[in-house]
């Protein structure tokens, strides 16, 4: 956990805060705490799997892993998020801590109220026990993972294949470059002429001799000053080829990006991530087909997949072949590499997110919301996980959870990753089929 704790705190400065000159240390602290028990989380799956610790010992770390998680995630972060909100907010600075605890009651309410519709768990349990909290994190954590599995599902592909790549020259990056250069010029001749008739009327008088009062609004109105009709048309052109060269400009930095890929695409490097994609296609298709199956006819697998699919092979191939003792080696395998690519693209996601919104004075509040986020994410990673692993290894997991409906959870996350997986294609569909019309218009 220390460990975690550091790299969560070099995390924080090196990546998020590094343009930043004022930081909290109150939400350094936070965000690698939340990290840190994260990562134990999953730290406790390996343990189980290999076996490491004593099971009663495990047991105590799972309880105080989640105790300590949901603390966090329920009321420490929803409580200073809405003390640096509020902070922000000149009118409210006196009376911030009160404000504070009115959004965070309000937080709880929601959160709350968020457990209504769904059939997560027994009602038997009390209002602040683990299985109350965990479930509401849950489908959350569930709902934030399974868009972005969609997401990602889709993109992956469109992102690796130059099955997608738009063909670009030379002479096309020419030509617009030499478009946007004389859109350049037009509006740098425009702001010329506005100087210009600026200081003529400026040397004449009319810019401090204005009429004032009412008479000389009426005035005003009613005469028309020598020119003013033409800088307002000259202004309304020069926004107009500005918000062109705008559009230029992006579509110069896209082709060139296309250019880049295209050469990339023909690397050695560039050919694997094509062959890459070419399977994450594959795959795309699986999992949006098993994810109908599952929804239709209302099903979740009792068996973890590795010892499925060795079973399956075993028996088709008719070979001799211990299914018990290689499963456990492959789920353990298995588990570890989407764990490492859950945190390593949870981060990456994160960053990038963080650059795009990010200011000095909101910086505080969104590394907060994505502490929120990663914590719930990485909860709600392990009650899927947990369908990943034999049926031995759930034990501790299962009774630390509670009587959660578990596969409320995994057909939770069928629907909402087909729906974002349709979506993604929809989207990316349009966009790529717009973008040569676009540039044919420009």
């Amino acid at each position: 956990q220390v460990l975690f704790f550091g790299f969560g705190w070099l995390f924080f400065m090196r990546k998020l805060f590094k343009d930043y000159e004022v930081r909290q240390y109150v939400v350094q602290v936070i965000f690698s705490v939340t990290f840190a028990f994260s990562c134990t989380m999953f730290e406790l799956i390996i343990f189980e799997i290999l076996g490491v610790l004593n099971s009663s010992s495990r047991y105590f770390h799972w309880k105080l892993n989640l105790c300590v998680i949901l603390l966090i995630l329920v009321f420490m972060v929803p409580f200073y998020i809405g003390y640096f909100v509020v902070s922000n907010i000149r009118l409210l600075h006196r009376q911030k801590l009160l404000f504070a605890c009115v959004l965070w009651l309000t937080f709880m309410y929601f959160f709350w109220k968020l457990g209504d519709p769904f059939p997560i768990l027994s009602p038997k349990h009390g209002i602040l026990s683990i299985e109350q909290l965990i479930s509401r994190v849950g489908v959350i954590g569930v709902t934030l993972m399974a868009l972005l599995s969609g997401f990602g599902a889709v993109n992956c592909p469109y992102t690796y294949m130059s099955y997608f790549l738009r063909n670009v020259t030379d002479a096309d990056i020419l030509a617009l470059e030499r478009r946007l250069l004389q859109t350049m010029d037009m509006i740098v001749s425009k702001k010329k002429r506005i100087a210009v008739a600026h200081r003529t009327m400026f040397q004449r008088g009319e810019v401090h001799n204005k009429p004032t009062g009412f008479w000389g609004m009426i005035k005003s109105v009613t005469t028309s000053v020598s020119g003013s009709e033409n800088l307002s048309l000259i202004q309304q052109e020069v926004d107009a080829l500005e918000e062109l060269s705008r559009q230029l400009f992006l579509e110069t930095a896209d082709l060139h990006a296309t250019k880049e890929r295209i050469e990339y695409s023909k690397t050695f490097q560039g050919k694997y991530f094509n062959v890459l994609g070419y399977f994450f296609s594959i795959y795309c298709v699986w999992k949006i087909f098993m994810a109908t199956i599952n929804i239709v006819f209302d099903r979740v697998g009792k068996t973890d997949p590795v010892t499925r699919g060795i079973e399956i092979t075993v028996n088709y191939l008719g070979i001799q072949f211990d299914v018990k003792f290689w499963s456990q080696h492959i789920s353990f395998i298995l588990v570890g590499i989407i764990i490492v690519t859950s945190i390593r693209g949870l981060l990456i996601t994160l960053t990038k997110f963080f650059y795009a919104i990010s200011s000095s004075k909101s910086s505080n509040v969104i590394v907060l919301l994505l502490a929120q986020i990663m914590g719930m994410y990485f909860v709600s990673s392990v009650l899927l996980i947990r369908m990943s692993m034999p049926p031995e290894y759930r034990i501790i997991i299962t009774e630390v959870l509670g009587e959660l409906q578990f596969n409320f959870y995994h057909r939770w996350f069928d629907v909402i990753f087909l729906v974002s997986a349709l979506s993604s294609i929809l989207f990316l569909y349009l966009a790529h089929k717009q973008a040569p019309e676009k540039h044919m218009a420009l």
